[in-house]
């Protein structure tokens, strides 16, 4: 069984950071493109940051690039988003999910398991 849980978020000043985590289980990780996205109240999902499973090519939505970091440790089965210079846009509930297609990756879209997210509050 499929399981991917999130944690680390909560409540930041603008301009703080804060690093995601997201546990895998029940799946090989390695074999797998993870992505993090991210919902607002009353707006539609937003694809956040993906990584490859076989070069671990990273990919970032033009509104986090240069921002967020996205990483995997496939020995430890999780995978990071660390969040620097965050804004109060960036005010939203973060899941991790595994892609169902590697090609998917780079359009961070795709999403064919996901987890139970996570509330990022940037306010000050």
């Amino acid at each position: 069984q499929v399981q991917l849980v999130a944690s680390g978020g909560g409540l930041v000043q603008p301009g703080g950071s804060l690093t995601l985590s997201c546990a895998a289980s029940g799946f090989t990780l390695e074999w797998y493109p993870i992505g993090w996205f991210r919902q607002a109240p009353e707006k539609e999902r937003e694809g956040v940051s993906c990584i490859s499973n076989d070069d671990d090519n990273t990919y970032y939505a033009d509104s986090v690039k240069g921002r967020f970091t996205i990483s995997r440790d496939n020995a430890k089965k999780t995978v990071s988003l660390r969040m620097n210079n965050l804004r109060p846009e960036d005010t939203a509930v973060y899941y991790c999910a595994v892609l169902s297609d590697p090609l998917m990756c780079a359009a961070l879209k795709g999403v064919a398991s996901r987890g139970q997210g996570t509330q990022v509050t940037v306010s000050s």
